[in-house]
């Protein structure tokens, strides 16, 4: 029960993050009038690395309750920082679409990977958009 209240913790913070990312309220305040600011950018490295985290505990947290991560076609036994170190490298595998393919989802695990997969998608393009509005907000002033 503890597991699925820190999953949906994790969850409802990421999705926060990816929210405020995407609507940008306060977001305006670090662009630039060039349309680009090192701000914006640090940004976007933060929102993904709460990503990659988020999603590795959530891959940490359903393993410890079962089997979804498996290394080789084997489950992998280990101790508690190797398993989420693993979930983490997992995790930042699929979310820069990478796959090299060394651990694999199972059941759950799959369902999860294929949004952290699509979200590693969308990222780049909100950024690009919000960088775009910005320059036509600038123009029309």
């Amino acid at each position: 029960m503890i597991a699925w209240v820190l999953v949906g913790c994790v969850i409802f913070v990421m999705g926060r993050s990816l929210v405020d990312f995407i609507y940008a309220g306060k977001m305006q305040l670090y662009m630039r009038r060039s349309g680009f600011s090192l701000e914006f950018f640090y940004m976007l490295l933060l929102i993904y690395g709460i990503v990659i985290i988020g999603f590795g505990l959530i891959y940490f947290v359903l393993s410890m309750q079962n089997m979804v991560l498996v290394e080789n076609g084997e489950l992998r036994q280990g101790g508690v920082l190797d398993s989420i170190g693993h979930a983490v490298y997992f995790s930042g595998v699929t979310m820069l679409t990478i796959g090299y393919g060394d651990i694999t989802p199972v059941g759950i695990g799959r369902f999860i990977a294929l949004i952290q997969a699509l979200i590693g998608y969308i990222l780049p393009t909100a950024f690009v958009l919000r960088l775009v509005q910005h320059q036509d907000q600038s123009r029309d002033q």
